[in-house]
């Protein structure tokens, strides 16, 4: 059988004024749909809105839509009312880690990544450069951007571009007493 192949190349990674990118592979990620009744009879728990991410048996519960939730964790079979499609092998997933990497991803959507507003376990769908993109808080500074297979190379190289335009870190100005 062939192993896939990362569309970044071998050993990406990436280090510069305070942001660190690296491929996070060795992930399954499904997407499941149905009716809640369906969905919540499979999997027992269920995000009440799009984008929070809930915890249960193993598994990262992301709603993506109305009938739709993305799942990290063991693949799922599908059952009555309930239908599966495995993403893992169409998608990379991106860490982007670092105590500017929140000024990287402003600069690539419009999304308010503020700390207060955008925590831990939440989650946005949203584009950068005019590719769509999964982008998961994992922890204070800590990202996981999903990109389309297609496009990971892309959206990899426009995440460095960001990362390494940010002006270097000022020093804060000297004070004078007078």
């Amino acid at each position: 059988m062939l192993d896939a192949r990362s569309p970044l190349g071998f050993d990406a990674k990436f280090e510069r004024n305070g942001v660190t990118l690296s491929e996070a592979p060795g992930f399954t990620l499904t997407q499941v749909a149905g009716e809640d009744k369906a969905l919540k009879k499979t999997l027992g728990k269920l995000p009440g809105k799009v984008g929070v991410v809930v915890g249960h048996d193993g598994h990262a519960l992301m709603r993506v839509g109305a009938k739709q939730l993305w799942i990290l964790g063991e693949a799922l079979s599908a059952q009555d009312g309930v239908y599966v499609t495995p993403l893992s092998s169409g998608r990379t997933r991106i860490l982007l880690e670092g105590a500017r990497a929140r000024e990287v991803l402003a600069a690539c959507a419009l999304i308010d990544f503020d700390s207060k507003h955008f925590k831990p376990e939440h989650f946005v769908m949203t584009g950068i450069h005019h590719t769509p993109v999964l982008i998961h808080c994992i922890g204070e500074n800590s990202f996981h951007v999903y990109a389309l297979r297609t496009f990971a190379l892309n959206v990899w190289e426009w995440l460095c571009d960001v990362a390494e335009g940010l002006p270097p870190n000022a020093a804060p100005a000297p004070t004078t007493m007078t």
